[in-house]
């Protein structure tokens, strides 16, 4: 595995977090007149320039967990210890929680299996399973169909077990994947709108619930105005967005600050797409000024090439 892709995408996570962060919660009508066009600082969270939130932090937590040797129960101790012992946090801090992930938390410190901690309601389809899986893109890249859907299923259910929240992750993680072998993101974009219903389908899949992905699955997403790009924490938006975002700009940096712009849940919908762009464009197409500025940037680049080594 190519060392340069797998830093590149942790560093795209966390780039586009941090970008986010500031103006988490943020309107797009606030956003329309005080746009996001570099990385600052304090904001919403009162953090410095380049800190990363929970996406990044649980994104490195999965990293590590596979680099040592996948397993949800090592995901799941993973995501315990950084809420208690702030492990993977940028400065040392948890500053940031979803509640659906913070109930998963409190159920697997109390002994309940990681195969049974997530929530199943469809109240509980929150972003907080689709920001961390772009680890798995790099685990599971050469691995069969049924085997990806399966161990996306597991992760995702951790903390967050309904089917809606697990087809979002298994469409974002199969989006990278067809980035990891090279083919252009509209081509791939097109293919999964032929092959990914298919697929849930033969996984008798309700079919109510794969229509509620109807936009990226029949819909030529990329014409589609902004005003009708929804931003908020659902996970359908989140994904939504973040396709859309990459799907309508030419670099990384539009990318992110496209995503960013939207409002509301600036830093996840800012990381999903930044680990996208990553793969689309590359380090190299990943602002310096950027990278420099990020919290633990050497431990990020660390991370990535340790992730690579075991591919």
């Amino acid at each position: 595995m190519n060392k340069e892709t797998c830093i590149s995408i942790l560093l795209g996570v966390a780039i586009g977090d941090a970008l986010g962060v500031p103006v988490e919660f943020k309107k797009r009508s606030y956003l329309k007149e005080n746009p996001v066009t570099d990385m600052i600082g304090f904001g919403t969270h009162k953090v410095a320039e380049g800190t990363w939130s929970d996406d990044s932090s649980l994104t490195f937590c999965l990293a590590e967990a596979i680099i040592e040797g996948y397993s949800i129960d090592r995901s799941a101790e993973k995501m315990i210890k950084w809420y208690t012992e702030n492990y993977w946090t940028a400065d040392n801090d948890v500053f940031d929680i979803g509640n659906t992930i913070l109930k998963a938390i409190v159920k697997l410190r109390s002994g309940v299996p990681a195969s049974m901690s997530g929530s199943s309601s469809v109240n509980s389809n929150g972003n907080g399973s689709l920001m961390r899986m772009s680890p798995l893109i790099v685990y599971l890249q050469n691995k069969p169909i049924e085997t990806r859907f399966n161990v996306v299923k597991a992760e995702s259910s951790i903390t967050h077990s309904h089917i809606v929240s697990v087809i979002a992750c298994f469409y974002f993680v199969e989006f990278g994947i067809g980035l990891l072998q090279g083919k252009e993101k509209h081509v791939i974009y097109r293919e999964l709108q032929q092959t990914l219903p298919v697929f849930l389908t033969s996984q008798a899949i309700n079919e109510k619930e794969i229509k509620t992905f109807e936009r990226l699955l029949n819909e030529d997403i990329k014409g589609s105005k902004v005003m009708t790009i929804l931003s908020s924490g659902y996970v359908v938006h989140s994904l939504t967005a973040a396709i859309w975002c990459l799907l309508n700009t030419n670099s990384f940096e539009d990318a992110v600050l496209q995503a960013v712009n939207l409002g509301d849940e600036t830093d996840t919908n800012a990381s999903i797409v930044g680990a996208l762009a990553a793969m689309a464009y590359g380090k190299s197409q990943i602002p310096e000024k950027w990278i420099n500025v990020i919290k633990r940037k050497n431990d990020i680049i660390d991370l990535g090439s340790r992730l690579a080594g075991i591919i």
